[in-house]
């Protein structure tokens, strides 16, 4: 891997690579594009089978957040971090706290939430060393209800591009994934009289989303082939591939989990067979939009409200993918990139206008 061709390709603007021997933190920030404001996006603490990986995850992560605050509309840009390591141990203080201090050090370039396996205990020991934190405990806090709500929203969105209307009743839908946001993406699918069946790494959450919504649980490997309508990828990313996308028996894909399409060349597959893909930046926008929500100071029926915004900005991804004759996850990456040059190209202020009345 050519590091320095890599992230030119990508887009990225500086890449920290951070150690503290003292209590064995190893983490990367990246910063993917500051146009929009300073970039936000969280810290994944998990075991990478190699650096490389590591450095292709966070890559990834944060170009994708630059799309997703974006399209969001959000006056943020994208970045995010990673802590390579056992995210279930229980020695964090040190580890954040030192993460917080590379954080700082960015001098508020980057601002940090969690994310994968990092909670609103972590940002408490990592807000320690720096105020460029979001997510803490008694502010906005855990952001997956609104994250799950805006998924909700985008899986609305997308029953009625595909069918006409937006009632899920009795629409079967597959979540993988029943973490923080699939847990309460079940929840509202279930109290809109969807079909669930699910399915998870861990048999406690699948016993606690059989048991209060009446779903019926698969293995993990059997979830891609269960005959439904609609697919939801809320676990990690990758999962549209070329092994698992031939089995796939539904009519749209709409979830929670970042970067759903191992390559791109899925989403080309996707469509050609007619299925509908929604977006995953635009669909999973809930998370940031609950972090902006704490950075200003909203509360949380605002969060909510944003987040009620998804379904138009998905139904907007699918009119110009028909308009232009592309594929969803090209017309959402327009979407985002047209916000992008449209800020770019206002003429700056003059000092002198600034408060002139």
């Amino acid at each position: 891997m050519n590091l320095f061709d890599t992230i030119a390709e990508m887009g990225h603007e500086q890449v920290v690579v951070c150690h503290d021997k003292s209590c064995g933190y190893r983490g990367i920030i990246a910063i993917h594009d500051t146009t929009l404001g300073p970039a936000l996006g969280g810290t994944r603490f998990w075991h990478y089978a190699s650096d490389e990986e590591a450095i292709i995850d966070v890559l990834r992560l944060s170009r994708g957040m630059t799309y997703k605050n974006a399209v969001a509309g959000l006056n943020l840009g994208g970045g995010k971090a990673i802590i390579m390591g056992d995210g279930k141990t229980t020695r964090r203080e040190m580890i954040f706290r030192a993460h917080g201090r590379f954080v700082d050090s960015l001098g508020g370039r980057y601002i940090t939430a969690e994310d994968v396996m990092t909670t609103p205990a972590d940002m408490e020991f990592v807000y320690m060393e720096t105020d460029h934190v979001a997510g803490l405990p008694g502010r906005s806090g855990d952001p997956s209800p609104v994250t799950a709500h805006g998924v909700f929203r985008s899986i609305q969105a997308s029953a009625h591009e595909r069918w006409g209307s937006d009632d899920l009743a009795g629409k079967h839908v597959t979540v993988q994934g029943l973490g923080h946001v699939g847990y309460h993406l079940c929840r509202e699918l279930h109290a809109a009289g969807a079909q669930l069946t699910v399915t998870d790494i861990d048999a406690e959450r699948v016993r606690r989303v059989v048991t209060e919504c009446g779903a019926t649980a698969v293995g993990s490997d059997d979830i891609y082939g269960v005959d439904a309508d609609i697919f939801a990828p809320c676990a990690l990313g990758g999962v549209i591939n070329d092994r698992t996308l031939p089995q796939l028996k539904v009519e749209v894909v709409s979830g929670a989990a970042n970067n759903q399409l191992l390559e791109t060349r899925h989403g080309d597959m996707l469509a050609e067979r007619g299925i509908l893909y929604a977006p995953d930046y635009v669909a999973n926008a809930g998370g940031v939009i609950n972090v902006y929500g704490e950075l200003h100071r909203w509360d949380a029926e605002r969060s909510l409200r944003k987040a009620d915004e998804i379904y138009d900005t998905m139904l907007n991804v699918f009119e110009i993918a028909r308009e232009q004759s592309v594929p969803t996850y090209v017309a959402a990456d327009r979407l985002a990139e047209k916000r992008l040059t449209d800020v770019r190209n206002l003429v700056p202020r003059s000092p002198a206008s600034v408060g002139a009345s």
